[in-house]
């Protein structure tokens, strides 16, 4: 696969943007372990091959296990994680495909039983990033280096 396109360099003032909104949501106050989970299973499920790989780096170097980096895709069929962390989970995957999720109630109701309001709006806006870094990173072929 071949990059298209390097969109650092194509739209600088773009990426300052996204980046500082990057930047501003992890000083909301989430856990910061958590919000490289929510990023890992919505690169997951977008087929970002760059975000997968930085983000379950990313989590190692935090100290995350390779069991519970392993069972991230199929985590609702595990006991390794907590409560906040499925809900959080759960929440990403019906923002990620909301176009057939539609953000059921269920996983509302999850969501509001874990996280404050402040927080299920930050969490929200952590999922919408990851989303638009994994377009980016999908749609111009952003590739993997060795």
């Amino acid at each position: 696969m071949e990059q298209r396109l390097d969109f650092y360099k194509a739209s600088p003032d773009a990426l300052k943007a996204l980046i500082a909104l990057e930047v501003a949501v992890g000083k909301l106050g989430l856990e910061p372990a958590l919000l490289d989970l929510v990023k890992l299973r919505a690169s997951q499920i977008n087929g970002c091959a760059f975000c997968v790989d930085l983000h379950a780096s990313d989590l190692r170097k935090k100290g995350e296990t390779e069991r519970r980096l392993y069972a991230v895709p199929v985590w609702r069929e595990t006991p390794f994680f907590t409560p906040r962390e499925r809900a959080a989970l759960a929440w990403t995957e019906a923002l990620t495909l909301v176009a057939t999720q539609h953000a059921p109630d269920a996983d509302y109701e999850a969501l509001s039983a874990e996280f404050s309001e402040r927080e299920r709006v930050d969490l929200t806006l952590a999922i919408g990033v990851i989303n638009s870094w994994n377009r980016l990173s999908i749609g111009f072929r952003k590739t993997l280096t060795v």
